[in-house]
């Protein structure tokens, strides 16, 4: 379903949704995007180097983000400016559960043109993971 900028205003709500990410996710992303850091694989790595276990991909987290958004919106090229800062690690468990990734948003404004910012809220853990999560969608 597309969102008409006819049925959106400052303050429209985005549906909450929320993604699970396995161990299994971050070797599909790794095989996907090159990036094969062990941090994002192995225990003793990401420990050894300060974090509190395995953390997913920045780029994952800020893809999935951009997944809820594009959902919302009914088309993937609808997004036309898309910026976040990476806050907090998503720690990924050794289990079948993984780890939640919540993504929630709001219209802020409503822009020349047909378009809208939409300001995110992405969380792991009961952690704000991404911050100063912004995304320019055009409507319809």
């Amino acid at each position: 379903m597309t969102v008409r900028l006819a049925d959106v205003e400052a303050g429209t709500e985005l549906p909450e949704r929320t993604y699970r990410v396995t161990r299994a996710d971050l070797v599909r992303y790794a095989g996907a995007s090159g990036d094969f850091n062990p941090i994002h694989w192995s225990d003793r790595v990401a420990t050894g180097v300060g974090l509190p276990g395995v953390i997913a991909h920045g780029m994952l987290t800020m893809g999935l983000t951009g997944r809820a958004v594009t959902s919302w919106a009914g088309d993937p090229g609808a997004l036309v400016e898309y910026t976040v800062r990476f806050g907090r690690p998503v720690v990924v468990p050794d289990d079948d559960a993984g780890a939640a990734v919540t993504v929630r948003g709001r219209v802020a404004a409503v822009l020349d043109g047909g378009r809208v910012r939409v300001d995110l809220t992405v969380t792991s853990g009961g952690e704000k993971v991404l911050s100063l999560a912004r995304a320019v969608v055009a409507l319809g």
